[in-house]
């Protein structure tokens, strides 16, 4: 099995999987990391682990489709199983999708379909839930829509200001989507 991972910031998302698969807890091979900002820490953390890299950025291109276009030209001869989302901050369209249907996994920091978007954790503390947890869905268009493959909560305090609930929230992350990754590519069996 054949995995991408698309990143756009710190990665530790990133680092959680590719640690996995050096510890042979994830039977897969990493085989490479798409970024598209160049300042991005993750590309830091790739070279730790030798993930080839390529950074692709939006702004080189006419257009997404064009932008998509490129990254399927790039994931194609490494026969990509699945694509992991880990903090990737584009809109993933028609091109990328079409190219990899039920093949695009993301991880979003709240209990999906509530707090869809990019500040999820700061609208659900804001709004004073009770729960707080991670999602881990398949890429649609509709933003944060995408079928729900599993879901896990953190250990919540009332007491608990916002960075200690991001705190809990990115270590279920860590857990999570190794777990997640490694039922859907079949290394549970």
């Amino acid at each position: 099995m054949n995995i991408a991972v698309f990143a756009s910031g710190n990665g530790s998302n990133y680092e959680a999987i590719a640690k996995a698969i050096n510890a042979r807890k994830i039977k897969a091979n990493l085989a490479v990391l798409i970024c598209d900002k160049p300042e991005a820490y993750v590309i830091e953390r790739a070279k730790k682990y030798n993930t080839p890299t390529h950074i692709i950025k939006l702004k080189d291109f006419n257009n997404k489709e064009e932008y998509e276009k490129k990254i399927v030209e790039i994931l194609k001869p490494l026969n990509i199983d699945l694509i992991c989302l880990a903090g990737y901050m584009k809109i993933c369209d028609k091109t990328l999708l079409e190219a990899y249907p039920n093949k695009i996994i993301n991880i979003h920091p709240a209990l999906l379909p509530a707090f869809k978007g990019a500040h999820a954790i700061a609208d659900a503390y804001n709004y004073g839930v009770k729960v707080f947890g991670v999602t881990i869905h398949y890429v649609s268009p509709e933003i944060d829509g995408g079928k729900i493959i599993s879901q896990g909560v953190i250990d919540y305090k009332e007491t608990d200001n916002i960075e200690q609930v991001e705190e809990k929230i990115h270590a279920l992350e860590h857990i999570l989507y190794v777990d997640t990754i490694n039922k859907l590519i079949g290394g549970n069996k």
